[in-house]
């Protein structure tokens, strides 16, 4: 299965842990260990708050290359590069 969500990498690159996360979102550390390992998903309201709590865009709790793809655009993908 591939994984849905960044949580678990996004808390180890912020030096946070499920625990942490979990008693600042009021919810049990099961709840979050499940997020985790992408057994079940946060609802949107969750994954806000995270996005929030961990100081990161919500993009990159959900794509694996969001750097990659969300903000490093190569210069020929720009549709005013061409041309100029």
């Amino acid at each position: 299965m591939e994984d849905i969500n960044r949580i678990k990498l996004v808390l180890v690159e912020k030096k946070r842990t499920s625990k942490w996360l979990s008693e600042q979102l009021g919810v049990t550390p099961s709840t979050v260990s499940k997020w985790c390992t992408n057994s079940s998903q946060p609802d949107i309201t969750n994954l806000l708050k995270i996005a929030s709590l961990l100081d990161v865009d919500i993009k990159e709790l959900l794509v694996s290359e969001y750097k990659k793809n969300y903000l490093l655009p190569q210069e020929d993908k720009l549709p005013f590069s061409q041309g100029l």
